[in-house]
């Protein structure tokens, strides 16, 4: 009896701990930067600490403002994830996306960037929108700073 009630205890406290990004419920969440509710489920980000804090934002640029906020270290960050521009809700991880800025992309807070999770579907939408430019997750990292 005593090992069976060890068992669920640990059992709970592993699941409470549990470090991995959440669905971002949209018309519900508000963005940890900006307040405002996440709305756009081509737009959205997700930064998850090491602890299982999930910080949850309605555009990239948002994200990116608060990483180079100094919040958080950089160790301290276990995933960094942006919303696929071309399947809405899905998030992909930051550093492996390709992102265009347009400023014909009408991202919430004006960030002007779409995020994809591969180079073939970034090209497709690339052409639709004028004076765009490809960046990389580095790249984009120093557009707001």
């Amino acid at each position: 009896m005593r090992v069976e009630v060890l068992a669920v205890i640990g059992a709970v406290v592993i699941t409470a701990c549990s470090v991995k990004p959440e669905p971002i419920n949209y018309g519900q969440d508000n963005c940890h930067l900006c307040k405002m509710t996440i709305m756009d489920k081509k737009f959205g980000a997700e930064v998850v600490t090491t602890k299982g804090k999930v910080f949850k934002f309605d555009d990239v640029n948002c994200m990116v403002n608060f990483l180079n906020s100094g919040y958080l270290e950089e160790r301290d960050v276990a995933f960094r994830l942006v919303t696929d521009y071309s399947q809405p809700g899905k998030l992909i991880a930051a550093d492996e996306a390709f992102f265009i800025k347009s400023p014909d992309i009408r991202s919430p807070m004006a960030g002007q960037v779409a995020s994809f999770e591969t180079d073939e579907r970034k090209n497709e939408f690339k052409k639709q929108w004028s004076n765009s430019i490809y960046l990389t997750w580095g790249e984009l990292t120093t557009q707001y700073k």
